[in-house]
């Protein structure tokens, strides 16, 4: 399977958690880090770089259109353009790989008959600690 965009990775979120993209946001931040947070905080990361492309091929193509007179001034912005398009390629490759393969190797898992999705149950306290047994005194 080839490396998903941020639109295809929220959607499959959305379909592993079953809830939509905000909802699941709110979730994770009341809760301790876990599999949800990292797939988000990943998503957001894959999005940062793609609106980075975005502007910078835009920017680009402000630098080197048919009007403009290319100097020294602007072949400086030009190579920045290029630097930070390589850079945020390069990012945008490598979130979007990670964030497909966990995605691939979890699946949803349904919630018993009549019970909630685990993202809308309450919490379960954790089990009791087991106490030591207190040593009686020693008899005679």
């Amino acid at each position: 399977m080839p490396d998903l965009t941020s639109t295809e990775i929220a959607v499959r979120i959305e379909d592993l958690y079953g809830a939509p993209l905000t909802d699941l946001e709110v979730h994770a931040r009341d809760q301790p880090p876990g599999m949800l947070a990292a797939l988000l905080g990943s998503l957001t990361d894959l999005q940062l770089a793609e609106r980075n492309i975005d502007f910078q091929m835009t920017r680009l193509r402000e630098l080197t259109g048919p009007e403009r007179v290319i100097g020294s001034f602007e072949a400086g912005h030009l190579l920045d353009c290029a630097r930070r398009i390589t850079a945020s390629v390069a990012a945008r490759d490598a979130h979007s790989k990670a964030t497909t393969a966990v995605l691939q190797s979890l699946h949803r898992v349904s919630a018993p008959q009549g019970q909630a999705p685990a993202h809308e149950r309450a919490p379960t306290p954790p089990p009791a600690v087991p106490t030591p047994a207190v040593p009686s005194a020693p008899s005679r």
